[in-house]
C-alpha cells in the first residue's frame, strides 16, 4: 500500500466549483442524456453485499476500457475485491448527467466503498458523501479541502513525472519542437502538461538549446484542448496540427483521444509520442512501437489502497498524494526506444529524480 501524504498537491488541486462551460462541452461529448450510464460488470442482482466487501467503481465518459486511468482505476477495485474475497462493480457514465445517478445507484445497492473516477465527478461525489455519511467514498484526481470523514481524494503529483518527460523529450528530439495538448483544460489534465514543459524549460537551461514547446504556455498557463476524452478524430487531428509545426514528439493528456494520436504517428512515422496514465506501449499494442514512454500514475494501486482501508475497517479521509518518492508517479520504460535513448541522457534523469525527490528543482517545488 503506498504511503499517505499530507501536501495537499501543493494547492493546485483544490474544490472548485464545477464551470458551466465544462458541464456544457462534457454534456455535449458524451450520449443520451437519459441513459443512466452502462453496466459493465455486476453482481448476482441483490443488493447483499458479498462476505468480503463490495468495491464499486463509477468511471467517467470514455469507458471502464479506455486503456487509461478509467480502466487502470477498475483494475485495482478488482484486485480488491479478489484479495479480499469480495466483488466488484462499475457503472460506465455516458454523460455527466449519469455521475449522480450511478452514484445513487450504488450507494442504494449497499457498497462498502464507492470510487468515482474523475476530476469532473467531484460536486457529485461530495454531495453523495454528505448525504450517506454511512457509505465510504474515494475519488481519482480530486482534493476537497475540507473533506468530509467518509471521502478520501485520491491525487498524484503527475507533474514530477511529466518533468522527467519533458527533459527526455527535449533530449530526443531531432526537429527542436516538441508538443501537448489536452482533453478538458481541468487541473489533472494541465499538471501533464506543465510538468512536460517545465521539463522541456529545465532541459534548455542546463544544455542552452531552444527546444520548443507547442501547446502549453508556461507563462499564460493555458494551451491546446480538444474539448473532450473521447473523439480519436480529435485526437488525430491535434496530432496532425502539431507535427505539421514541427513537432517530432508529442504528448497527448485527454484519455482516448490520445489513442487517435497514435494511430498517425503509426501511420506516418515521423513522429514519437508519450503515453499518459498508463504504460501505453502496453495498453496499446496496436501502436507500441510509437510510444517513447509512458507518465505513469499508479491508479490501481491508489484504488487498491483505499479499498484495503474501507474493507478492513480503517478507512480515512486522509489525501493520498502519488509522488515518485513513494512510487505514485514514473515514467514507463522505453521499450523499442531503449537503444535509442543515450545513456547520458538515461543518467541525467536518474539523477533528475533524485532530485525533485530532494525538492531541488524549484519549478516543481511551493
Amino acid at each position: 500500500m503506498r504511503n499517505q501524504v499530507e501536501d495537499p498537491l501543493r494547492s493546485r488541486i483544490k474544490l472548485v466549483a464545477l464551470a458551466g462551460a465544462l458541464l456544457l462541452v462534457l454534456a455535449a461529448c458524451g450520449g443520451d442524456d437519459d441513459d443512466a450510464g452502462t453496466t459493465v460488470a455486476a453482481g448476482d442482482g441483490t443488493t447483499a453485499a458479498p462476505a468480503g466487501g463490495l468495491v464499486c467503481q463509477v468511471t467517467d465518459v470514455g469507458g471502464v476500457d479506455d486503456r487509461g486511468f478509467n480502466q487502470n482505476s477498475w483494475e485495482g477495485a478488482q484486485r480488491a475485491a479478489e484479495e479480499f474475497g469480495g466483488e466488484a462493480k462499475v457503472l460506465e457514465s455516458q454523460a455527466e448527467t449519469d455521475y449522480e445517478v450511478n452514484i445513487n445507484s450504488f450507494v442504494d445497492e449497499g457498497c462498502d466503498l464507492i470510487v468515482t473516477v474523475g476530476f469532473l465527478l467531484g460536486a457529485a461525489t461530495e454531495t453523495a458523501a454528505v448525504a450517506n455519511p454511512d457509505r465510504k467514498f474515494a475519488i481519482v484526481d480530486f482534493a476537497y479541502e475540507a473533506p468530509t470523514d467518509n471521502l478520501k481524494g485520491l491525487v498524484f503529483d503527475t507533474d514530477q513525472a511529466a518533468f522527467l518527460a519533458g527533459y527526455l523529450a527535449a533530449g530526443m528530439s531531432e526537429t527542436g519542437t516538441v508538443g501537448t495538448f489536452g482533453g478538458i483544460n481541468i487541473p489533472p489534465v494541465t499538471i501533464f502538461m506543465d510538468g512536460f514543459a517545465k521539463g522541456v524549460a529545465h532541459y534548455n537551461e542546463a544544455k542552452g538549446t531552444a527546444v520548443e514547446v507547442l501547446g502549453w504556455d508556461l507563462e499564460t498557463q493555458d494551451g491546446s484542448f480538444t474539448g473532450n476524452f473521447e473523439s480519436l478524430d480529435d485526437g488525430r487531428a491535434f496530432a496532425q496540427s502539431l507535427v505539421d509545426e514541427g513537432a517530432d514528439i508529442v504528448m497527448p493528456v485527454a484519455g482516448p483521444v490520445g489513442l487517435g494520436s497514435a494511430a498517425l504517428a503509426t501511420e506516418l512515422g515521423t513522429f514519437r509520442v508519450i503515453g499518459v496514465d498508463t504504460d501505453q506501449f502496453e495498453s496499446d499494442p496496436n501502436n507500441s512501437s510509437v510510444y517513447l514512454t509512458s507518465v505513469l500514475k499508479e491508479l490501481d494501486d491508489a484504488v487498491f489502497a483505499a479499498a484495503d482501508l474501507a474493507l478492513n475497517g480503517v478507512f480515512d479521509s486522509e489525501l493520498y498524494v502519488g509522488t515518485l518518492e513513494n512510487g505514485g508517479v514514473s515514467i514507463a520504460p522505453f521499450h523499442d526506444h531503449d537503444g535509442d535513448v543515450p545513456q547520458e541522457l538515461k543518467d541525467e534523469l536518474a539523477a533528475l529524480t533524485d532530485a525533485i525527490i530532494a525538492g531541488e528543482i524549484a519549478s516543481l517545488a511551493g
